[in-house]
């Protein structure tokens, strides 16, 4: 089964989102943005989800996981939870 590892953050507002993406973008550290704004208790961790297999996560997190670019900047991708920046750091198919 597909694992992978990634990193996110949390916000509930789209627009929101989208600014901390332009700053990480920008040159900001995508962990110490985690640390200061996201809602995720995984915030704390710098956004560090750990390593996870396909189908743990909702829907939407699980299209990018396993089908997008590693190590770039994702989103804003809007789940149940809020709206998400993601990037993955690894994955094995």
């Amino acid at each position: 089964m597909p694992t992978a590892s990634a990193r996110h953050i949390l916000v509930d507002d789209e627009q929101k989102c989208e600014d901390l993406k332009q700053q990480i973008l920008s040159g900001a550290d995508f962990a110490d943005i985690a640390k200061q704004y996201s809602s995720c208790p995984s915030g704390k961790q710098g956004g560090d989800l750990g390593e996870f297999s396909q189908g743990q996560m909702v829907k939407e997190f699980d299209d990018v996981v396993f089908s997008a670019d590693l190590n770039t900047v994702h989103g804003p991708i809007k789940t149940q939870f809020g709206y998400h920046l993601l990037e993955i750091t690894s994955r094995n198919d």
